[in-house]
Order: C-alpha cells, then sequence, then structure tokens
C-alpha cells in the first residue's frame, strides 16, 4: 500500500499527518485522494463506517482550499451533531499548518446566532447538519451560492434520518459548476437518486462490495422467548467479562428502561437517546470514552456520529426496521483491522429478519445458544484467575506483608486460592447454579453448511480448556483449522469452538481425548506453552446448524473498575462494577418492567414509531428503502 507521501499531498498536510500518528493511508483514502487532487470531478464512494472517509475528502479539500479567499468554499453535510463535531475538529487537525484557513461547525442545540457570527468573520469550510444549515439559509445567514466543493458524508443516514428534502433543498442553492464527493457505507435508492439530480458523470469508489458488512466483524444470532429478552442480554455480557460494547433498542423507552435494569443489577451501563440534554450526552459519552461505561444503551438516531475505539460487541437488543441501519450498527465494531462482533437476540417470529440482512450484508451468521449458569461461572472463574495472575504488584503493600501473613499462617497454598476465588465468587455462583436454561433452537431455518455436520446431538462429547484465546489473534474459525491442523483431525473432529480473549473451549468425539491431551500440552505457540485440561462443562452437543454454545468473542482488555461483568462487589455510588448489585433480590426473570408511564406497550417485530422528530432528540425509526417484507410508508419532512 502506498505511503501518503505517494498520494500527492503537500508537505503542511505531511506534517499534520506526522502528527496525528498515521502510517499507511487506508484502501478508500488510497482510492480517493489522488483522484480529488488530480482534477475536479464529482465522486461517489462507498465504504463502511469506520475506515477513514473524513481524511478520504478532508485531505484534498484541505489543499483545495485558498487560504486567501474568506468567502465559503466548502459545505460538507453531516447526519448529526456529534459527527458534525467530529469532522469540524479533525479538518482543524488536518489544516493545522494550513495558515488562515478557518472551518466552522453548523448544527441544532447550539445559538445560530453564535453560528452566523462565526462565519460573517470568514469561513472557508462550513460542516453542517442539514436541518440546521436549511434554517441558516431561509433566514439569509449564510452564502453557498458560489462554493466550490460540496461533501455529503454518511449520506444514507442522513436520508435514512428524513432529510432528503432538506439536502435536495440545499443542493439546489449550490452553483452547478462545483464539486460533489458523496460518502455512504450503502446505496439505496435515495442516495442514488440525489446523485443522478446533482451529480454530473460521478467517479465510483468502491471498498469492499456495496451494501456488504465489514469482514473484520463476525454475525451472531441468539433464539429466545420474548421474555427472556434481558436475562439474555445480561448472560451475554457475562459471558464475556471484557465486553465493551453498544447496546441498540428501537426507542427511547425501551432504551431507558434496560439502561436502567442493567444498573440496577450492577452492570457499568447508561443510556443514550434524545431525551438527553446537550451536557447529559456529553458526560456519557465522555465516560463511555474512558470505559467508566461498558454497555452503552442507544438508540439509532442517538448513535449516529460515534466514533470510539475497540468497541468488541454491536448487540442488537432489538432488530431496527431497515437492514441498512443494521450495516451501520454492526460498523461500531472491527474497526482498523480489529475483531469484532455483531450480536443480535431474536424470537422466532424474527428469523425471516435474519435472512434478509445475509443477503444484503453478503455474510452468514452464526448461530449461538445463550450460555447456561455453569459456562459462564466457568468463563468468569478463569477470567477471575487471569486477572490474578496479570496483575501488576504494588510494592507499597510490602510494609503490610507481615501482619497478613500472621492472619493467613497455617491455610496451604491451595487453601488460599479457594479463599481468595470465593470471597468474590460465591454470590455469582449462588445466582447462576439454580438458573435455567434460556436458548432456544431454530430448528430448520437453514440447510446445513460445510462447517457442521448432519449429526444432531453427541451426548458423549469432551469439552476442553485451552489458554490461547483472540489475543493470539484467533477466532473460532481460525482456532478450529489451526486445532484440525495440529491434532491431524477430520473436519468434524473439532466443533463447538468458543473463543474469549486469553483462552477458548472446543469439543472433540471421546475417542480423540488422549490425542489433544498428549499433542496440544508439547506444543508452542510463539513461545509459549499450550495449555489444555478437559472441561467439566460438556458444551452440549453438535446440532445440524451453525449452532454453537457459549458467547462471543471478546478482543479488547477492559481498565480496572470499568464494572459490568467482572466479580467484585459494586463500587459506591459507580453504578457498577459487578456483575449485579449486592441487592437482597435477584435480577427478575423474564426482561425489564418500566415504571413510566408509556402510551403504547412494546411490540414485537419490525413495527415503526411514526412520531416526528427533531435532530438528536427523538428516536422515529428510519424510512425504509431495504425493509424486513413491510410496505414503505409517506416520506415524512425533518428538521434540527
Amino acid at each position: 500500500m502506498n505511503k501518503f507521501e505517494q498520494l500527492g499531498l503537500n508537505e503542511s498536510l505531511l506534517k499534520a499527518i506526522l502528527d496525528l500518528g498515521f502510517e499507511n493511508p487506508s484502501e478508500v483514502q488510497e482510492k480517493a485522494i489522488p483522484l480529488l487532487l488530480e482534477k475536479d470531478t464529482d465522486m461517489v464512494a462507498l465504504a463502511q463506517t469506520g475506515t477513514g472517509k473524513t481524511a478520504a475528502f478532508g485531505f484534498p479539500l484541505i489543499q483545495k482550499i485558498d487560504a486567501d479567499n474568506k468567502n465559503t468554499q466548502a459545505l460538507v453535510l453531516s447526519p448529526t451533531r456529534e459527527l458534525c463535531l467530529q469532522i469540524t475538529n479533525e479538518l482543524k487537525n488536518y489544516s493545522k499548518y494550513e495558515k488562515g484557513i478557518n472551518v466552522v461547525a453548523v448544527y441544532g442545540g447550539a445559538s445560530i446566532t453564535e453560528q452566523a457570527r462565526d462565519i460573517k468573520r470568514g469561513a472557508q469550510i462550513i460542516v453542517a447538519t442539514p436541518g440546521r444549515m436549511q434554517d441558516m439559509i431561509n433566514r439569509g445567514l449564510v452564502n453557498i451560492k458560489n462554493i466550490d466543493y460540496c461533501i455529503l458524508d454518511e449520506a444514507d443516514e442522513m436520508l435514512n434520518m428524513g432529510f432528503y428534502e432538506d439536502i435536495v433543498s440545499i443542493l439546489s442553492d449550490t452553483p452547478d459548476q462545483k464539486s460533489t464527493w458523496l460518502f455512504s457505507a450503502t446505496m439505496p435508492q435515495e442516495v442514488a437518486r440525489i446523485a443522478k439530480q446533482f451529480m454530473s458523470e460521478p467517479v465510483e469508489i468502491t471498498v469492499g462490495a456495496k451494501n456488504s458488512g465489514s469482514a473484520t466483524v463476525s454475525h451472531e444470532f441468539y433464539l429466545v422467548n420474548a421474555r427472556d429478552r434481558y436475562e439474555a442480554l445480561k448472560r451475554l455480557a457475562d459471558a464475556n467479562p471484557d465486553i465493551f460494547s453498544v447496546v441498540f433498542c428501537r426507542t427511547k423507552r425501551d432504551t431507558q428502561a434496560v439502561a436502567e435494569k442493567l444498573i440496577e443489577d450492577g452492570y457499568s451501563a447508561a443510556a443514550l437517546h434524545g431525551d438527553l440534554s446537550q451536557a447529559q450526552r456529553d458526560g456519557v459519552m465522555k465516560s463511555f470514552r474512558g470505559r467508566q461505561i461498558q454497555m452503552l444503551v442507544a438508540t439509532d438516531v442517538a448513535a449516529r456520529g460515534i466514533d470510539v475505539d475497540n468497541i468488541t460487541h454491536v448487540v442488537n437488543y432489538q432488530l431496527p426496521d431497515e437492514i441498512e441501519t443494521y450495516n451501520h450498527r454492526s460498523g461500531r465494531t472491527g474497526r482498523a483491522g480489529k475483531l469484532g462482533t455483531s450480536i443480535v437476540i431474536v424470537t422466532k417470529s424474527e428469523l425471516r429478519k435474519i435472512s434478509s440482512i445475509e443477503r444484503i450484508i453478503k455474510q452468514k451468521f452464526e448461530e449461538k445458544s445463550i450460555p447456561s449458569g455453569i459456562e459462564i461461572c466457568e468463563i468468569q472463574l478463569l477470567h477471575l484467575a487471569n486477572k490474578i495472575k496479570d496483575t501488576e504488584v504494588d510494592h507499597e503493600i510490602d510494609n503490610y506483608l507481615p501482619a497478613i501473613n500472621n492472619v493467613l499462617e497455617g491455610l496451604s497454598k491451595e487453601e488460599l486460592i479457594k479463599k481468595m476465588v470465593s470471597v468474590e465468587f460465591n454470590r455469582f455462583i449462588a445466582y447462576y447454579k439454580k438458573n435455567r436454561d434460556i436458548s432456544t433452537q431454530s430448528g430448520e431455518r437453514r440447510e446445513r453448511t460445510d462447517s457442521e455436520p448432519r449429526e444432531f446431538n453427541n451426548n458423549g462429547a469432551v469439552r476442553y480448556f485451552v489458554n490461547i484465546g483472540s489475543r493470539d489473534n484467533f477466532d473460532w474459525m481460525s482456532l478450529k483449522d489451526y486445532l484440525k491442523e495440529t491434532l491431524d483431525l477430520g473436519r468434524d473432529d473439532v466443533f463447538k469452538v468458543d473463543v474469549k480473549e486469553g483462552f477458548s473451549f472446543f469439543n472433540t468425539d471421546p475417542e480423540h481425548t488422549d490425542k489433544v491431551m498428549e499433542v496440544l500440552n508439547n506444543v508452542q505457540l510463539e513461545g509459549r506453552r499450550i495449555n489444555v485440561e478437559i472441561s467439566k462443562n460438556d458444551g452440549g452437543g453438535r446440532r445440524d446448524h451453525n449452532g454453537r454454545s457459549g458467547g462471543g468473542r471478546s478482543s479488547a482488555p477492559r481498565r480496572e473498575g470499568s464494572g459490568g461483568g467482572s466479580f467484585g462487589p459494586r463500587r459506591e455510588g459507580s453504578g457498577g462494577g459487578g456483575f449485579r448489585s449486592d441487592r437482597n433480590s435477584a435480577p427478575r426473570e423474564g426482561g425489564f418492567r418500566s415504571d413510566r408511564n408509556s402510551s403504547a406497550p412494546k411490540r414485537e417485530g419490525g413495527f415503526r414509531s411514526s412520531a416526528p422528530r427533531s435532530e438528536g432528540s427523538s428516536d422515529r425509526a428510519p424510512r425504509r428503502s431495504e425493509s424486513f417484507g413491510d410496505s414503505p410508508r409517506p416520506r415524512r419532512p425533518r428538521r434540527d
């Protein structure tokens, strides 16, 4: 791949890129930057969220701007105020060594008078949300009749949010002789209509297949009864102790209720939806970026524009109405070449949606079972052991060791370990040991794939623990291939592979047990000895679909005290820190209950809310283009 120096960028931009720590351009940057620098042209770039699109248009835009001309030369439209501010800050960072270039953000929820004043002082680049931009045009506070460049970022998102009429009106107010650059993750009909109406022979750049999902994101679904949806969410969090996730709900009401119930049950969680003030929203996002929050429960509207690194999981607590929206949700994880997991919790009535998504994103979902209480306890116990092992010793404790030794005198090493683990673990195992299995099976949803045998069950399977996982760059498929090759076994002889951060589980038939123990316990991986043990839990039998027990993969370590799925009791006033709170009653089975007044009960399936909303403050479901089998609704206008 070319270095930035070979793309034609000037010295001031290269200096800024060096400061930002960028080494190699992403695929969309490598394709777009030379093209946009070479000539003034219209361009459509299709690339997933998190692929570096801002730099792909930002670098050439900065280089083309005339810093001596204080008039507005470029307009960048983005769907939300968060993304608007993010783009503004990034463009300022790119242009830090370009004298005289001014970038102004224009968005709802802030003083329109102040924004108009900033533009009047001289703003070569305006970054705006469509509703606020249209308002300023109507009031005569901004002039874009002579701009040279117009960039539509996250075009499909803007149209899904109801900004079609605003965008058409804004583009109609710009000159015909300009360069229009359209960036989008998908290409629904309305995006194509905008391109046809306002662009002239645009060059098209595609990163990956059109409308397809990211190759770094694996997709899983868990089939449960409707009343078990919340319990399933908790178990998935407990089965992934290092989870750092966004949990998506369809409505503000559900978002708030799920977040409140998670906090009540001791998880580090918070809600993000349109009823929050800007100050509340900023506080939540600051905590999430700092990992004080592990599970951010959000609506699609509120989550748009979020750009947070190292999100391990996206959890679809409820599926969206539109397939494109699912693609945007899953794009929050698996960024910058890192692996991520998109989880969907579904009921039987929603299985048809999984098939619809598979056809569009051109990727298969893996059906998995909600982990049992035994599995969760085993995962958490091993996580605790690894956490103790990896903890750095603070030598300030040395002064207290004599007194500690006196207290613990007479305990053997084994007794001491048991007591240490029991301090944090007893409450956990007491909760889960009597809990029922909540997984259901989809039966004949799809035909058997080549990756799974036709055998329906295998009660004699042996399950193993092995001390390698995602930190060793394995996912379930690559680990299965590694085990088959190392053990010289057939494709169906290794199954139910479940990868965690520092360890994994897998199954074989009993006749392979001696070989597994003998071979793997004498293998080294990159200088580290592999250790394999037989697990007390067999992980269940095989199934004739892509079913595997256990939770999803976790690929990023969690900071100390960040809560959510850990063992320790919840910190005072932290709202998280343990797998559940030290309350007298266990979390209720069958999901959450909101005590708030509600105008309508929550409905299963793909029903949409029809109330209009303003930007970032309400959560009407987006308009359809690729819908889940329902008829499209008439378009509704939308304003900031």
